[in-house]
């Protein structure tokens, strides 16, 4: 959990100001969510691994003479995709048949910090509920792309896949389904523990070493394939026929004309409540995601009395930010200070003047920092620099007198003076 200086602040800005723009431009409307959840509301809905990583609340004003289980019964959220389908189930006779959100709020999670990993960070996540249709995928995959491009990355891939076709591989493979589920958590890890790590946890968990060649084998074989038609036929071959989650992988394709799009048969994802098409976003050099999602039909269901099909995407702010920083994507003046012109004070009886000047600036829509004190003015000067300040406006002696602004351009070292009344315009051009 980190202190953000104004820098970071506005490269968070920047990146979060594109994202709900994006978002809104798809038609997606804003939801916001308490930081605090019940923990019955939270738990069994994330996995076994996942559960672990949910940061517990103790009860407020109680004695800690309880068991364990009985100290907490809330809990900060641990994403944003469980509270929306509290928010749905609760308020459905409010909310239209296809609803339609976006939510940017932090989440927490008790987890190792690493690389692009913490314990407090924003998700952006876009959800759309109340269809089955895979239009519904394809815009998910083409807003994300289009925020993706609008940062200036060239070089993503969203990895798609469906948990319905990974059950269907894992059972060609010969794993019960009673064993499936843990078979997907192993082989969500593939990318961080490697081919090796999976097949001992698999052993682990009680899955023969036959059954995890034949999976791991399978996964192995399609990564080499260029083409997503190639992959789909293998993966139907394997399982013994074009299935439907084949069909619907076939048609998010087709809607969404593929593009940066590229069907990966070992995406699995650990989170227990994804039913059907599952994604994930990559990039080179990231060993982690930038952000992933898939539909989920069956959660809403669990708060409510109706099954309500839904389907989202969501993009880690801190990971896209570790990202552009490291390749030096962000604008070369979001470095500089949050104010487009400073105005200097000369002294105590013109400081007056100072701030009439600055809140006429104002009133033309710039922004404007006073120096708070008499200083010298090379002092001033350099205190503008150093906080990235453009122009400094003077008003001396003589440019009292006069009614006139001398403004001074910080990069160049070029002064000229106006009129007062002219000084806005002079600073917009």
């Amino acid at each position: 959990m980190r202190d953000f200086l104004p820098v970071d602040v506005r490269k968070r800005r920047f990146v979060i100001d594109i994202v709900r723009e994006v978002y809104e431009s798809f038609g997606f409307e804003p939801l916001e969510t308490p930081a605090v959840e019940n923990l019955d509301t939270l738990m069994g809905k994330y996995g076994e691994e996942g559960s672990q990583l949910v940061f517990k609340i103790l009860k407020r004003g109680e004695k800690l003479d309880l068991s364990e289980s009985e100290l907490a019964d809330l809990a900060l959220r641990y994403d944003l995709t469980v509270p929306l389908a509290r928010v749905v189930a609760n308020h459905r006779n409010d909310l239209p048949k296809f609803f339609k959100r976006y939510q940017i709020q932090p989440v927490w999670r008790a987890d190792r910090p690493a690389k692009g990993r913490f314990r407090e960070f924003y998700q952006c996540d876009v959800d759309a509920i109340g269809s089955t249709s895979m239009i519904v995928e394809a815009e998910l995959c083409s807003a994300v792309s289009r925020i993706l491009e609008r940062l200036g990355f060239d070089d993503f891939t969203i990895r798609l896949n469906h948990r319905e076709l990974l059950r269907e591989m894992l059972g060609a493979a010969g794993i019960s389904v009673p064993s499936q589920t843990d078979a997907l958590v192993a082989i969500d890890k593939l990318d961080k523990i490697g081919v090796d790590g999976v097949k001992k946890e698999l052993s682990e968990r009680g899955i023969s070493g036959e059954s995890a060649d034949s999976i791991l084998g399978f996964i192995a074989e399609v990564s080499l394939k260029k083409g997503n038609e190639e992959i789909l036929s293998a993966a139907g071959s394997f399982i013994g026929g074009e299935s439907d989650a084949v069909k619907e992988l076939k048609e998010i394709l087709a809607l969404s004309g593929a593009g940066k799009i590229r069907i990966d048969p070992s995406l699995a994802r650990g989170l227990s409540y994804y039913t059907g098409a599952i994604f994930e976003i990559s990039v080179p050099d990231l060993a982690g995601s930038l952000g992933g999602g898939g539909r989920y039909d069956g959660l809403i269901g669990m708060f409510g009395k109706d099954q309500i099909p839904a389907c989202g995407f969501s993009l880690g702010l801190e990971r896209i930010i570790v990202v552009m920083d490291e390749r030096g994507m962000f604008p070369t003046d979001i470095e500089n200070g949050s104010a487009d012109v400073m105005v200097a004070v000369w002294s105590e009886e013109s400081a007056s003047e100072s701030i009439a000047v600055a809140e006429s600036l104002r009133g033309a829509g710039l922004r404007v920092l006073v120096y708070p004190e008499v200083d010298k003015l090379g002092k001033q000067f350099k205190y503008a620099s150093q906080i990235g300040i453009p122009k400094v406006c003077v008003l001396g002696e003589s440019e009292i007198a006069e009614g006139t602004v001398t403004i001074k351009d910080m990069e160049s070292g070029d002064q000229v003076t106006v009129k007062r009344a002219e000084a806005a315009a002079s600073l917009a051009r």
